[in-house]
């Protein structure tokens, strides 16, 4: 039977009590976590944050790195038995910028993965870990979670979930999402998006979830061999590096059979080469954003559709700047409706982002007559060039299809005559000039979108979900 909408710690209790040895989490080079271990080891640390007066609708902010994933699986699965709210954050942040997101929301307690508040490893030579259930009394509609955004265009912004919406939609035990798979693979961040809903498959998902500390396309596509994984999550950055290192020609990528790519759109060059290096695998954009799950859409790659991102069902639609929809082809913003317990701003009374269960995506795309959601741009990436409106995708694309281009990022900087330009930023294999790049792009986009300003750099300036920050590139242009 279908569950309804439960607390977190319910699922997992539930799962462990059927089936206790199902090894939920692997992370290379350093163990695993069974339900079972994960259930007794929370309840334990509950006990710890209970003991040291954590309350129920505490803030607790949990920083922990790549390395780190097993002791904070239980650290946050204890601050919600203990009725709490979990802040997940990557010591990869910048000690000011993590005070600042830790004054914001207004955490109690920070937890590390080195402090000694409880034990979250197992057994201590001390005695054995206390296991008794924690009585925990959370409401589903109880706020469980505040995740940050990327803040790539601005601050970061605290996103509030309940236990309702992290838990929707429910799972059938007999039809476990990933079922084709016994393990799972990716390198997803901690403090992510993508990062929270592989922890979240960790509990509710067939196959065990495996990780690694850090990603390098090496380890990577070992780990895929290794175990012969079934599904594999990546973002772009990552399948673009995967690609550069030819990492199919030194490993046997054969197992996978769904790789799906998250948090940005694949360029579809990039997606027919991840096509031919993983002979069997389906290549599937997803299309949500932190805001909006769990509502998504997901785009099997296909060859006569490159470009777009999902059919439109009743959780999509095209509006203007006042909410009426969209023609066919016709351009405004994208919206996704989540099925249940939509999210909100953390301490912030916004209403341009939510709206009656809708989310507002802040990209700029259109439904073409057979209703395939196509992406224009973010809506603050267009680059207004005089009388033309130029989008970035459109040019990275572009850029993508050049033989020495690896990789690529477009933004504007200020002109004194069009008020914007175009520039482009790219790692490529061989040195490239701004004539030889316009040349080529003269074949495939109009001549308002070719560059007039090139930057070749060794790597994209990315944070810790891998997007590209184009305000740090926009600021080398212009120096």
């Amino acid at each position: 039977m279908v569950q309804s909408a439960l607390p977190v710690p319910a699922l997992l209790s539930s799962r462990a009590a059927t089936a206790p040895d199902h090894e939920a989490l692997i992370v290379a080079g350093t163990g695993g976590l069974t339900l079972g271990e994960w259930d007794e080891r929370s309840n334990a640390a509950a006990h710890g944050l209970l003991d040291h007066g954590v309350r129920r609708g505490d803030r607790v902010a949990l920083v922990f790195g790549g390395g780190d994933w097993l002791d904070y699986a239980v650290s946050w699965m204890a601050v919600l038995k203990a009725g709490a709210v979990a802040v997940p954050l990557s010591d990869r942040l910048a000690a000011p910028e993590l005070a600042r997101l830790i004054e914001h929301c207004g955490a109690t307690t920070t937890i590390r993965r080195d402090d000694e508040l409880y034990d979250a490893s197992g057994p201590s030579a001390s005695g054995p870990v206390q296991s008794n259930a924690v009585p925990f009394k959370a409401d589903p509609l109880d706020l469980a979670q505040i995740l940050y955004t990327s803040g790539t265009t601005g601050q970061p912004k605290g996103v509030a979930a309940s236990h309702a919406n992290l838990t929707s939609p429910p799972v059938h035990p007999k039809r476990r999402p990933f079922s084709h798979s016994r393990h799972l693979v990716h390198a997803f961040p901690i403090g992510t998006n993508a990062g929270q809903v592989m922890l979240l498959h960790a509990l509710t998902a067939a196959p065990t979830v495996v990780t690694l500390p850090l990603f390098t396309p090496a380890r990577f596509a070992a780990l895929i061999e290794s175990y012969a994984a079934g599904t594999v999550f990546v973002v772009p950055a990552m399948a673009i590096e995967l690609l550069g290192a030819r990492v199919q020609d030194r490993h046997d990528l054969s197992s996978v059979l769904l790789l799906g790519s998250a948090a940005a759109a694949l360029p579809p060059k990039v997606a027919a080469q991840l096509s031919e290096a993983f002979p069997n695998a389906t290549v599937a954009n997803y299309y949500t954003s932190t805001e909006a799950a769990p509502a998504q859409t997901i785009m099997i790659y296909d060859p006569d559709r490159p470009s777009a991102l999902g059919h439109a069902a009743g959780g999509l639609k095209i509006a203007d700047a006042d909410g009426n929809p969209a023609g066919p082809c016709e351009t405004g913003e994208v919206w996704l409706r989540t099925p249940a317990h939509s999210r909100a701003y953390y301490g912030e009374q916004r209403n341009d982002t939510f709206r009656d269960g809708w989310v507002r995506m802040g990209d700029l795309g259109y439904l073409d007559d057979e209703g395939y959601l196509y992406l224009v741009d973010r809506e603050s990436d267009v680059i207004k060039s005089g009388a033309f409106k130029v989008s970035t995708l459109q040019v990275e694309a572009a850029l993508h299809e050049h033989p020495a281009v690896s990789e690529a990022s477009v933004f504007g900087v200020t002109h004194p005559v069009m008020g914007m330009a175009v520039a482009a930023a790219v790692v490529s294999r061989e040195p490239v000039t701004l004539a030889g790049l316009r040349a080529f792009l003269s074949e495939r986009l109009a001549q308002h979108e070719l560059p007039t300003r090139l930057l070749c750099v060794e790597a994209l300036p990315r944070n810790t979900a891998g997007k590209v920050i184009k305000r740090e590139l926009r600021g080398m242009a212009e120096e």
